[in-house]
């Protein structure tokens, strides 16, 4: 039996981080759980937090350090506290939501809020490790609506390969094109050997079992969309909650930062059966 996510509710976030100072020592217990090392003692020291600053002194010396310091927060004039609401705002809702929403809600410029999604979204960059077993392997196309074909061949489009394991996780990655020397790569690099791979009848995976893996395919263009174990519908359910997502809440992506958004809704998947809810999740991304 799958275990279920627990919520985190706004009740939950209010109780636990009741300003930006605890906030502030979140982090600081995040980034240093065995105690701060100052670097002018050389030593595990206890430190105090510096009143109306966001950072903490080494009892022994006074030496400052700055729990924010290479962390998405750097340098940011945002208090901590709306850092870490928009964070729970983003992470709590299925599909996401727009910098446009952040915007009215917390009062920050349209600059900002863009600024902290995309900070966050890099956050949710992980590795997945090598997938086993059964693995579907698929490419999409994300654009603007356009006249003429769609799909594959599509002009002003930009492809997706994605790699699903089964009853398990999702990787996707961002190509400039889907020739075989593109695909091959990625399969080989995320796919454990002797696992069985299903695709459709795209000539680019005519390879895949050379490669070393038991190969099974389904052909779309003849209305073939499950044969016995042989389909891609995990794969093609992530392409439409995705899409999905991108068209309701953001309207339009720009090649240049699709990955970004793409791993966000990878990062949901992935993480969809976690015990652990999607804020903290996120949160313990923070390093």
């Amino acid at each position: 039996m799958k275990s279920k996510m627990r919520r985190y509710t706004a009740n939950d976030f209010n109780r636990e981080f009741i300003d930006t100072d605890s906030c502030l020592e979140w982090l600081k217990n995040q980034r240093f759980p065995n105690g701060i090392e100052c670097p002018t003692c050389k030593k595990v020291t206890k430190h105090h937090k510096v009143t109306k600053h966001p950072c903490y002194a080494c009892d022994n010396c006074g030496n400052h350090v700055h729990p924010t310091a290479g962390t998405i927060f750097h340098k940011s004039s945002t208090p901590l506290k709306t850092w870490f609401k928009v964070i729970q705002r983003m992470s709590t809702t299925r599909c996401g939501i727009s910098a446009k929403e952040i915007q009215r809600e917390f009062g920050v410029t349209y600059k900002t809020a863009w600024r902290m999604f995309h900070q966050i979204r890099t956050l949710l960059d992980e590795s997945n490790g090598i997938l086993t077993n059964e693995v579907e392997v698929d490419e999409s196309y994300f654009g603007g609506v356009r006249k003429g074909k769609r799909g594959r061949g599509a002009e002003g489009k930009t492809a997706v390969i994605g790699i699903a394991q089964r009853q398990g996780k999702i990787t996707a990655n961002v190509v400039a094109d889907t020739k075989r020397s593109t695909v091959m790569p990625l399969i080989t690099k995320n796919v454990a050997k002797k696992s069985i791979v299903y695709t459709d009848e795209y000539p680019v995976y005519d390879c895949v079992d050379r490669l070393g893996y038991q190969h099974e395919t389904v052909n779309h263009g003849a209305g073939q969309y499950v044969i016995g174990d042989a389909h891609t519908n995990t794969i093609e359910g992530f392409w439409s909650l995705t899409k999905r997502g991108i068209s309701g809440v953001y309207h339009a992506v720009s090649p240049k930062y699709l990955q970004s958004y793409v791993d966000e809704y990878s990062f949901r998947y992935n993480h969809r059966n976690d015990e652990t809810p999607m804020f903290k999740l996120v949160l313990d991304q923070i390093h």
